[in-house]
């Protein structure tokens, strides 16, 4: 390894470049780690291969860092027995070189929204498993930091978008592909409700402000959105009028079909338990961000024009 720069982020999926986008746009650069050791990454970069979960190795590959960030996330199917041990090889690293631990998180802990707008200052209200494991691990964190071990910064986003975002967006790859062919698109539950969906450069600037700002330690960010909520279907039918079709073709992948594939297809399974976050207005608010840390979301239809555009290059 190199003399470890001032950054180390752990994982490398769409969470992790961006962070590494937002960390070159100020000229910074960072080491990357992941479990392959390559990344589709500039030559400059290095990508460091190991296990997040053996602090031993974390520690070490994270000596020298003054902020490591958390962007790591196991397949759905594997998250009660992988992602409380990667979480605590993190914080071993962040405790033991004395760097911020930024940690990126969703908002599952919530629960059902039950009218309301999310907001960080809710409780947790989790029903789902995945969401009380979120919530316990974010528990975690911020007794660490509250107990002078290290200094935690959590941000979370809601359902991401946006470069890298793929197939395990909502719009994603069985939306942009589909509007650019004037075929019609596929979305996972109804899409008539209001939803907040994250940009995915969105996440990277605010996660690399957690890891700079001096107030963001110590709590929970909400990662900037656009605070003009849209449906899924209006976003959608903006893809298609940015695309050059006359109109937006959408279906919806019905909930019995959806536990049908869950039989042989483990992430599909997983995700049934999540649809709740798509049947009535789910809003997350996140001017405390915008007014305390003075992160702004990119404007929604800019990020579909931009999404489109890094579909159309391929």
């Amino acid at each position: 390894m190199s003399t470890t720069p001032r950054h180390v982020v752990f994982g490398t999926g769409a969470v992790g470049l961006a962070v590494l986008d937002a960390l070159r746009r100020r000229g910074e650069t960072a080491r990357l780690v992941n479990r392959s050791g390559s990344a589709r990454v500039p030559d400059d970069v290095e990508v460091v291969a190991g296990d997040a979960r053996d602090p031993a190795f974390t520690t070490e590959v994270a000596r020298g860092a003054a902020v490591v960030y958390q962007a790591l996330n196991p397949p759905y199917a594997e998250w009660t027995a992988q992602f409380p041990l990667l979480q605590a090889g993190v914080l071993a690293a962040a405790e033991a070189t004395g760097a911020r631990l930024v940690s990126t998180e969703n908002v599952y802990p919530y629960g059902r929204p039950a009218g309301r707008v999310l907001t960080e200052d809710l409780p947790d209200g989790a029903h789902t498993r995945k969401g009380r494991l979120r919530a316990r691990m974010a528990r975690e964190l911020l007794a660490a930091h509250d107990a002078g071990r290290v200094e935690v910064a959590i941000g979370r986003a809601s359902d991401y978008f946006g470069p890298r975002g793929g197939a395990q967006s909502n719009l994603g790859d069985r939306v942009f592909p589909a509007a650019l062919a004037g075929r019609t698109a596929t979305v996972l539950g109804d899409p008539d409700q209001p939803h907040t969906y994250t940009y995915v450069p969105d996440i990277g600037e605010g996660l690399v402000v957690l890891g700079e700002h001096p107030d963001a330690p110590g709590r929970v960010w909400h990662l900037p959105n656009d605070p003009d909520t849209r449906t899924t279907r209006q976003l959608v039918d903006v893809v298609y009028r940015q695309a050059g079709r006359p109109r937006g073709r959408l279906r919806r992948l019905p909930p019995v079909l959806l536990r049908a594939l869950g039989l042989v297809n483990p992430t599909m399974r997983e995700l049934v338990e999540m649809q709740y976050q798509f049947a009535e207005p789910f809003v997350v608010d996140s001017s405390t961000t915008t007014g305390k840390l003075g992160v702004t979301a990119t404007p929604v239809e800019q990020a579909l024009t931009d999404t489109l555009q890094e579909y159309r290059d391929g």
